[in-house]
């Protein structure tokens, strides 16, 4: 017997949202790069399905930075307490590993490249508290210090000089001047007054004369970088969450990405906001490109926004599930398209180009488990209300509600092979299965097997010529359903037809919590 091949990933959907800064433009204008848990995506703007994966990680990737020249890039993760966590440095054009750093423990906070790529500065999380400066040629530390004495979130070098950087995090905001002949490095403290305030993010003027700083309580404070002090506060009006993502555009103006979705351009000198948009999600990365004409724009509900700096009107291009994905499932003998679920959403979407097709959304519940009908005319799913739901695959509309299903959540779906028979099989978190005869005018509870001493977690359906078997197992217990005929197969569904010709457009639907 041959041996099994490993799968190679071919493509993914979705965006890491919760890293700061984690959304990069390459200098070619071409790429975006971005981490997606343990792997490194590298996304050809020209097509959704053309990725390259930079696979190194043994852990969940926490930071990434671009060197100005776009020959580099830069990684660090978190790993397990008491171990020393990696920094990779690869070669963007080959992705190949150059060099692997260990220093820090736990978590590498923020990385960044110097002006001239000879520099890299890392910073590690809480159990670590370190500045470390590598030689990028070598992978060599240079010299290291205590960032501060709390927290350090982020860590910034000058635009022309490459011995100068600034670090920010929990009240602590500090200038560096890198000295290599003598391996040390020496901070000196921003004078901000009276004024208390956990730096979140911050971006330096070209010429290296001022620093513009985002916190926590939504303000920006600009800094005269010569003098090491305080020379402005606004805007007035704050923003109502933190500013996640800050930077400047050549005709000098600010963009700011705050916590409650707003994007703004505001004016450097006053610090006065002159425009602003919402998205979905806090902004927590900015990513300007194209000689500053486009921007895109992540946020952490797993969005990726697409920003004309002149018209500043923002344009979703990319999205995913931004929590857990509890269920995925084909229609029956097809597989131009999948369905997910997780937390209150319900899509579909186009497993040829990677888009969006449908998105169905209940709130205030999460979605369980999901199936489709064999004859493809209803999508069933389980939520942790107990309820079963069946929406129609093209549309989203609301078919029927099952009340009560289950006590404590529908945890498994499947329906029945025999279009002539049309029965949904159930499993919940009381450990019981439960059989439904579906029909137009009543949805009818036919058995229920108690068999489970815990939750129903999973479900297939394994066909042979005359049987039907369900295993829906926390144990080796299965159920058997006896059928007279093989179930149809499509070769192109007739309610596929719409998506498979226009896979272009998101459809959403909003329903109302008031079901019959």
């Amino acid at each position: 017997m041959a041996e099994p091949q490993s799968l190679q990933l071919d493509a993914v959907i979705g965006f890491e949202g919760g890293v700061t800064s984690g959304l990069i433009f390459h200098p070619d204008g071409q790429h975006l790069i971005y981490p997606l848990g343990s792997t490194i995506v590298i996304r050809n703007l020209a097509s959704s399905h053309s990725q390259r994966f930079l696979h190194g990680h043994k852990d969940r990737v926490s930071c990434v930075a671009m060197s100005p020249s776009g020959r580099y890039l830069a990684s660090g993760q978190v790993t397990h307490m008491g171990f020393t966590a990696p920094i990779i440095i690869w070669d963007f054009e080959t992705g190949r590993i150059l060099h692997k750093l260990e220093l820090h423990k736990v978590l590498v906070q923020a990385l960044a490249f110097s002006c001239g790529d000879e520099y890299l500065a890392t910073v590690g999380g809480q159990d670590d508290c370190n500045l470390v400066i590598w030689n990028v040629e070598t992978g060599a530390p240079i010299c290291g210090s205590p960032a501060a004495n709390d927290l350090t979130y982020f860590v910034k070098w000058f635009n022309e000089s490459p011995f100068s950087l600034v670090t920010g995090g929990a009240y602590n905001l500090r200038v560096w001047s890198l000295d290599v002949e003598h391996r040390k490095i020496r901070p000196t403290d921003v004078n901000i007054g009276s004024l208390k305030r956990i730096f979140t993010s911050c971006t330096i003027d070209d010429d290296d004369s001022h620093m513009y700083a985002g916190t926590v309580t939504g303000d920006i404070l600009q800094i005269n970088l010569m003098r090491c002090l305080m020379k402005n506060v606004g805007p007035k009006q704050r923003f109502s969450k933190s500013v996640m993502s800050i930077l400047q555009t050549p005709s000098g103006h600010l963009i700011v990405g705050a916590g409650d979705g707003a994007l703004a351009v505001v004016d450097k000198d006053h610090l006065k906001i002159l425009r602003e948009e919402k998205v979905q999600g806090g902004v927590t990365s900015l990513a300007l490109g194209n000689e500053g004409h486009d921007m895109f724009a992540g946020t952490h509900q797993s969005n990726i926004y697409y920003v004309p700096v002149a018209t500043f009107e923002p344009e979703l291009r990319n999205t995913c599930h931004p929590t857990s994905i509890n269920d995925v499932c084909f229609p029956a003998a097809y597989s131009e398209l999948f369905a997910t679920c997780g937390g209150s959403d319900i899509r579909v979407w186009n497993s040829r180009n990677c888009v969006e097709l449908l998105r169905i959304q209940v709130p205030n519940v999460e979605c369980l488990c999901i199936g489709f009908t064999v004859c493809g005319t209803q999508i069933v799913s389980g939520w942790t209300d107990g309820k079963v739901r069946a929406f129609g695959p093209q549309s989203g509309k609301l078919l029927y509600v099952i009340n009560d299903a289950h006590m404590g959540g529908c945890t498994a779906i499947t329906a029945m092979h025999d279009p002539s028979n049309k029965r949904i099989i159930t499993g919940g978190a009381d450990g019981q299965v439960r059989v439904w005869q579906i029909t137009k005018q009543s949805q009818t509870m036919v058995a229920s097997l108690k068999d489970h001493r815990a939750q129903v977690n999973c479900r297939f359906a394994k066909t042979t010529q005359s049987v039907y078997q369900h295993p829906m197992t926390d144990r080796a217990s299965s159920i058997t359903c006896k059928c007279t005929s093989e179930p149809p197969r499509f070769k192109h569904p007739p309610f596929l037809s719409p998506f498979c010709t226009t896979p272009t457009r998101v459809r959403s639907l909003q329903l109302e919590q008031i079901e019959k």
